[in-house]
């Protein structure tokens, strides 16, 4: 009887533990409710993900596009992209008719050239006699334009004077004037080479310009067509400054420099030759 009952105690407990709600508060190990939080937060992290910015369109980055590769009707190879434009796989060459005229023009300044240089195009004269001992040139050459710039007319003269001339046009000239007027397009010449003496006086010593060493310029055109003289506009407001930039710049490439103010002769135009003192260059 005893054993009965007990067997009935037994059975009884276990279908009360089959039916106690899921709530029911248990024993948990320290250890397991460690372990436990430690999963649930990495699960909690692992379901984070960082928000991504917009990205913002980089003027500078090239889009991709698909090419095609095609052949022109010359044979060349091209690359035909869906964004429609056409790029040769070689570096396009100049039409033959662009090349030829370059090469023309490139010849044609070296058989302009004096004296070693490009820029002074002209003419090689060679030995000019003088009319009286002092004078003549010993290697004459006969420039019509220095540096781009066009001379009013062919001058006379030696090399040591024509590359004196290119400095000064470089350095003075066309600096002073800028791009005013779209830029100096050429010089007025008042004298060049002739057999005289100073200032054409009597008795006095032959002048540089019946050496081959001296040129006057008078004046200055723009390629705008402005003309420009030195009589008229060394006192001006306007043409002025850049007249007296000119003459300031001559000093040091010439060994002379004389113009208005200097004296009585050279109101009008500017002096400048290649004759050198002991005492350094003389400009006035």
């Amino acid at each position: 009887m005893r054993l009965v009952v007990g067997l009935g105690l037994v059975l009884a407990a276990q279908i009360a533990v089959a039916k106690a709600p899921d709530g029911v508060i248990r024993p948990v190990s320290r250890g397991d409710a460690v372990e436990a939080a430690q999963t649930k937060e990495a699960s909690r992290l692992s379901s984070i993900r960082p928000v991504m910015r917009p990205m913002k369109p980089n003027p500078n980055a090239v889009a991709e596009t698909t090419d095609l590769v095609a052949f022109g009707a010359d044979g060349t190879m091209v690359v035909l992209s869906t964004s429609g434009m056409r790029r040769s796989l070689r570096p396009m060459l100049r039409p033959r008719a662009v090349v030829e005229r370059v090469m023309a023009k490139r010849q044609a300044a070296k058989r302009g050239a004096v004296c070693g240089d490009l820029d002074l195009q002209g003419e090689r004269i060679g030995y000019v006699p003088g009319r009286i001992n002092a004078c003549g040139i010993k290697d004459a050459v006969r420039l019509r334009s220095v540096a781009g710039v066009t001379l009013s007319q062919q001058a006379m003269m030696d090399c040591t004077t024509a590359k004196a001339l290119k400095t000064w046009v470089e350095r003075g000239v066309k600096p002073a004037f800028g791009s005013r007027g779209g830029g100096v397009s050429a010089l007025r010449v008042a004298a060049h080479y002739a057999c005289r003496t100073r200032n054409n006086q009597p008795g006095a010593k032959v002048s540089e310009h019946g050496k081959g060493r001296a040129i006057d310029i008078s004046g200055v055109r723009l390629k705008d067509g402005t003309q420009i003289s030195v009589l008229r506009g060394w006192g001006s407001k306007k043409n002025g400054n850049a007249l007296r930039k000119m003459r300031k710049e001559a000093c040091g490439p010439f060994g002379t420099v004389l113009g208005p103010g200097s004296d009585k002769y050279h109101n009008d135009h500017f002096h400048f030759d290649t004759a050198r003192y002991r005492g350094g260059a003389y400009c006035r």
